[in-house]
C-alpha cells in the first residue's frame, strides 16, 4: 500500500475513505464529509480515540467492522505512528481545533521508558482501555469525560442510523403497476420509472432499569446513552425501580439529561435501596404493559438479577413481557466477569423469556447495545 506523507491529515483521510470503498463498505461522499468533521472533534494524538470514532462514522453494517478495522490499521500505521502528534503539522492541528504539546510529550516519554525496559508486548491506548473499563473503576473525577464519551458513541451511531434512512432511500425499487400508468402518454414505451419507498421504522422503547445500591451507576450511564439515541429511535417510555416500580419518561423532557437524572436520584423514593425485581415487573404489567408494549416494542432491562424474592414469581412475569414484546433485552453488568455464571435461581428463571443477554457495564458494551437497537 503506498504511504502518503504524515503531514496532511485531510488527504489522508480522504484517501483512507477511498481504500475502505474498494473493500465494499458504504462509504458515500457525506461519510467522507463526516469523517473530516469527526477528526475536529477527537484527540489525534489518540490512535484508539480516533479509531473508534472513524469506525462509528464510515461503518454501516456488522460484518464491515473487522474490515474497518484491519484497514485503519494498515492504513494509519505508517501515517499515525502511536507516540504523540508530532508528525501532524500546524495545519493538522487547526483541523482538530486544538494541539495537545504536553500530551504528545508525555506519551514521547512513556514510550522511551518501555524501550528502555525492553518490553515489545503491544500496550493497548488510554482510550482502548477505557472502553473496556467496568464503570465501577471509575474515579469519580473522571466520570465527567466518561459522560462525553457516552454521548458522543451515541451521537455516532444515531448519525450512522441516518445515513442508513438515506442510502435505503437512492437504493429504492421499481414500482411496476406505477411505471406502466405513468408511462401510457408514451404509447406504452418506458420512459420514466416510479419507484417504492421503504420506510425505516424507528424502534419503540422500554426501559426497566434497576436502581437498586449495586445497580445506580450503570442505569444512570444506560438513560444517558438511550436519550442520547433517541433521534435514531421511536418512542421511549422508561421505569426504575429498587424495591418498586417508578416510572420516570416525564422527567426526560427536558434538554438537560443531567438535570433529568439528578432530579431522579432525589425523587425517586426508593433509589439506591434494596431489589425486588419481580414485585416491581408485576407493577409494570398490571399497570403500564397494555399501554405502552406492542410486537413493535423492544423491552429493555438492565440488573444483576439478583432479587430477594421468589423465582417463580419473577418468570411469570417476564413470560407476560416477552408474550406483549417484539424482544426482551437484559443487561446484566456481571457479564463483564468473565468468570460470571448465572447461578441465581431468579435469574435462571428470567433468561427462559430473554431474545438478548448480554453486558452492560462499560462503553463498549453500551456501543454494541446501540448497534443492536438501531
Amino acid at each position: 500500500m503506498r504511504t502518503a506523507p504524515h503531514t496532511d491529515l485531510e488527504r489522508n483521510l480522504v484517501e483512507f475513505c477511498r481504500v475502505l470503498r474498494a473493500r465494499d463498505l458504504l462509504v458515500a461522499p457525506s461519510e467522507v464529509i463526516d469523517a473530516l468533521r469527526t477528526a475536529e472533534t477527537i484527540d489525534l494524538a489518540d490512535r484508539t480515540e480516533m479509531k473508534l470514532a472513524l469506525r462509528t462514522v464510515l461503518t454501516a453494517r456488522r460484518e464491515d467492522v473487522p474490515v474497518f478495522d484491519a484497514t485503519f490499521d494498515e492504513f494509519w500505521r505508517t501515517r499515525m505512528p502511536e507516540g504523540g502528534d508530532d508528525h501532524f503539522t500546524t495545519r493538522d492541528r487547526n483541523l482538530q481545533g486544538r494541539g495537545q504539546p504536553q500530551h504528545a510529550e508525555s506519551q514521547e516519554a512513556a514510550t522511551e521508558e518501555e524501550e528502555r525496559d525492553g518490553s515489545e508486548a503491544p500496550q493497548s491506548s488510554p482510550i482502548e482501555v477505557i472502553a473496556r473499563h467496568d464503570f465501577l473503576n471509575f474515579e469519580a473525577d473522571q466520570l465527567a469525560e466518561i459522560r462525553k464519551a457516552v454521548r458522543l458513541i451515541a451521537q455516532r451511531l444515531a448519525q450512522q442510523h441516518s445515513r442508513r434512512y438515506r442510502a435505503t432511500r437512492r437504493g429504492e425499487s421499481i414500482d411496476l403497476r406505477r411505471t406502466f400508468r405513468k408511462n401510457i402518454k408514451y404509447g406504452g414505451t418506458v420512459v420514466e420509472f416510479a419507484r417504492k419507498r421503504r420506510t425505516l421504522r424507528k424502534p419503540r422503547i422500554v426501559l426497566l432499569c434497576d436502581v437498586s445500591r449495586s445497580m445506580e451507576l450503570y442505569s444512570t450511564f444506560l438513560l444517558q446513552f438511550i436519550y442520547a439515541l433517541q433521534n435514531a429511535l421511536g418512542k421511549v417510555e422508561s421505569f426504575v425501580f429498587s424495591t418498586r416500580l417508578t416510572r420516570v419518561t416525564e422527567y426526560f423532557k427536558t434538554d438537560d439529561i443531567y438535570c433529568a437524572l439528578e432530579r431522579m436520584a432525589r425523587e425517586v423514593p426508593d433509589w439506591a435501596g434494596g431489589t425486588r425485581i419481580g414485585d416491581s415487573l408485576s407493577t409494570f404489567n398490571r399497570q403500564w404493559a397494555l399501554r405502552v408494549l406492542d410486537r413493535h416494542t423492544i423491552v429493555l432491562i438492565l440488573s444483576d438479577g439478583l432479587d430477594s424474592g421468589q423465582a417463580a414469581r419473577l418468570g411469570d412475569e417476564m413470560e407476560a413481557i416477552e408474550r406483549r414484546a417484539a424482544r426482551v433485552i437484559w443487561l446484566n453488568p456481571l457479564l463483564g466477569d468473565e468468570g460470571y455464571r448465572p447461578m441465581a435461581r431468579t435469574m435462571r428463571a428470567a433468561l427462559q423469556h430473554v431474545s438478548v443477554f448480554a453486558p452492560g457495564h462499560s462503553l463498549e458494551s453500551l456501543e454494541a447495545l446501540g448497534r443492536r437497537l438501531i
